[in-house]
């Protein structure tokens, strides 16, 4: 199984999101654009394992508050110059990184280190080359996602809404040629 931890986003949000990005495709048709459905903040990617069960008994351990998220803005990974991450850009209270500290700790026993980079929430909406923030060996920047770069810099602040999560989820990431689809396996409260 492919599993990652994250949060869910509420569907007015959702929307907005959708309506920006669906303005913003047709400048870059030649990356991959993420479907609005998989919309998620990741908190950790664990990759493929077999080891459900420990998995979702250590993410029953964590404890956290509820999280205030407010989306705005978009910008580009690693850099505007040098893009081939699109995404929107989240701001969250001090929960957010408390919990993303705790989903690391209760499953580094079981293997599943953290990412080394300091954790950056993000929306992902459109992907080139690897879809990496960092490039892999001989990728260069996507020229496709210049269009964007352009576009962004005509458009004032953008909003899209604030939420509070009041939980966080297990998911499963089954690959195809049609791409991701996600499947929440548990749910877990932020108390």
């Amino acid at each position: 199984m492919r599993l990652f931890v994250a949060l869910d986003i509420d569907r007015d949000i959702r929307q907005r999101i959708t309506e920006f990005r669906n303005q913003m495709r047709p400048l870059a048709p030649d990356v991959r654009w993420v479907d609005p459905e998989t919309f998620h903040i990741t908190l950790q990617f664990l990759g493929e394992t077999k080891r459900l069960d420990e998995i979702q008994r250590a993410l029953q351990s964590v404890r956290a508050a509820p999280i205030a998220l407010s989306f705005r803005n978009a910008g580009f990974f690693p850099s505007p110059k040098s893009p081939r991450v699109f995404w929107v850009g989240i701001e969250a209270d001090q929960n957010l990184q408390e919990l993303v500290n705790s989903v690391g700790r209760v499953l580094r026993p079981l293997g599943f280190e953290p990412d080394a980079a300091p954790f950056k929430p993000h929306l992902t909406l459109a992907r080139a080359g690897s879809g990496r923030p960092h490039p892999v060996p001989g990728e260069h920047s996507a020229p496709a996602l210049q269009g964007l770069r352009t576009r962004l810099e005509t458009l004032g602040p953008l909003e899209f809404g604030t939420m509070t999560a009041h939980e966080f989820y297990l998911y499963e990431s089954k690959l195809s040629p049609a791409g991701a689809r996600y499947t929440k396996l548990s749910c877990y409260p932020l108390e």
